[in-house]
């Protein structure tokens, strides 16, 4: 158990942040006459008093975390805060089964979307505001990870962004602490702005704060159950589009332009190509729907650039129903499900670099068969692209395709229609939000679905946020063997 020291300690120090965020609506809302304060303060109290004797038990034992204690570190904390954010929602007058209150809890702090919630509109504020406080914990935790963890343990590919940060070495500490500092203020500092901007373009202040904070995270929860739609303005759409596909960007890039490294975001293979991939679509939707006879060309982009952005960032907002504009807007829209933002943002997906590495290796190996005695090299962003590296994405994309089939036929087997089945489960594992079809697409929502469904999903959210390997690699024999 003294193994165990390094993560209890840091976990408590993550559930002592978590009591004061849960503190939060019961304090700014306590005195509204829809207040769930009860049901913020008492979890709260309890999730400190736990992380204060976690904190008292570990106090003389060493801090030092063993590599393979990282991935019980990842997995462990993110599965406990996500129940752990589930009891407000539970306790609330919403009056939610365990299953829904956990379903929604882990699809906010996954920053996937999805919801069980309807009756936006009229809800209850704190109950509205914990919705997009643990969507932006969320994103801040994902940060970290990709920047710091997810590198060092050489999960997906990952490691073609190892930096000094993720080298989890003393001689690395003080770069860590620093670049940390500057996520966290670039972070908050693309959130303020977010709100500010929002509410100097009609949004009140309580919708332009919750709305940033989904923004920014690429999360996706909104006020209102026509999501982005309530607002029925180009300008808040263009903003949105713009503050999510920054959301989407690699934070650690912002943090080099901060400390005057000027043009590497834009210098960037991941930034270019994946801008390039929201106009392109944005523009082929755009000219597709005026083929259909369609008016107002530039109504008719702002909508697709604004969907394109939400779905390719994973951040699962809709100013429409988008199924409605035709069979080949709906293929595009399933395909671009899959991509996801840039490594190192808030966003899921598959993300945009494993797409160029396998470009990479399509284009080496017809050069291989023209020239079977040509000397190549790989490069990605002025760095060598190992064969390590290779494997590992390509584990990344056959685990994959396997849970995606493994949750398909499991959800299938509770009479749930293939379209649905299918984009359910891709939308959890790439943690998009919406999926296709009338129960679960950008008009509906997850309510209908069987609980054992909503199990599935939740736990497909948690591996495909922690990029899969990191979790299934716990049920390894071999990780447990002393």
């Amino acid at each position: 158990m003294k193994n165990l020291a390094p993560v209890t300690f840091i976990v408590s120090i993550m559930l002592v942040l978590l009591s004061i965020f849960m503190s939060i609506p019961a304090i700014a809302f306590g005195n509204s006459a829809s207040s769930n304060a009860e049901a913020f303060s008492y979890p709260a109290a309890g999730i400190f008093a736990a992380a204060l004797l976690g904190l008292l038990a570990t106090r003389r034992q060493s801090h030092r975390l063993q590599p393979r204690y990282m991935f019980l570190l990842t997995v462990s904390s993110w599965l406990i805060i996500s129940l752990l954010c589930a009891l407000p929602l539970y306790l609330s007058d919403l009056r939610l089964s365990m299953t829904d209150a956990v379903f929604e809890s882990f699809s906010g702090i996954t920053t996937t979307g999805s919801t069980v919630l309807s009756g936006l509109d009229a809800m209850a504020p704190d109950i509205l505001l914990w919705r997009s406080i643990i969507q932006w914990i969320g994103g801040i935790g994902i940060i970290g990870m990709f920047v710091a963890v997810l590198p060092f343990l050489g999960i997906g590919g990952m490691r073609l962004f190892a930096t000094e940060s993720s080298e989890w070495t003393e001689k690395a500490l003080p770069r860590m602490k620093s670049l940390s500092r500057g996520l966290l203020f670039v972070y908050c500092a693309l959130t303020v702005v977010c709100a500010l901007v929002y509410w100097s373009s009609g949004m009140d202040l309580f919708n332009a704060i919750n709305h940033a904070f989904t923004t920014i995270s690429t999360g996706g929860y909104s006020t209102s159950d026509s999501s982005m739609g309530q607002f029925d303005s180009n300008l808040i759409l263009l903003e949105s589009s713009l503050f999510m596909a920054l959301g989407a960007m690699p934070f650690f890039l912002f943090v080099r332009e901060l400390h005057g490294q000027h043009g590497v975001l834009l210098k960037d293979q991941q930034v270019r190509a994946f801008v390039g991939l929201l106009v392109a679509a944005a523009l082929i939707m755009t000219l597709y729907r005026l083929w259909l006879h369609e008016d107002h060309p530039l109504d008719l982009f702002v909508s697709a650039l604004f969907n394109v952005t939400s779905i390719v960032t994973t951040t699962g907002y809709a100013s429409e129903d988008y199924l409605l504009w035709g069979p080949f807007t709906s293929v595009a829209f399933f395909f671009l499900t899959f991509v996801g933002g840039c490594s190192g943002s808030t966003s899921g997906g598959m993300k945009i670099f494993r797409f160029q590495l396998s470009f990479m290796v399509l284009r080496e190996q017809f050069r291989r068969l023209l020239h079977p005695r040509a000397v190549l090299t790989r490069n990605f962003n002025g760095r060598a692209v190992s064969d390590e590296i290779i494997a590992s994405m390509i584990a990344y994309v056959f685990v994959f395709l396997v849970c995606m089939a493994i949750m398909t036929l499991s959800l299938s087997l509770m009479n749930i229609d293939l379209t649905t089945s299918l984009t359910a489960s891709i939308t959890a594992l790439t943690n998009v939000g919406p999926g296709l079809g009338t129960l679960i697409g950008p008009a509906g929502n997850f309510a209908s679905l069987p609980d054992a469904a909503k199990w599935i999903l939740s736990a497909g959210m948690i591996l495909g946020r922690l990029e899969l390997l990191s979790v299934i690699i716990l049920f390894s024999p071999a990780f447990w063997r002393t």
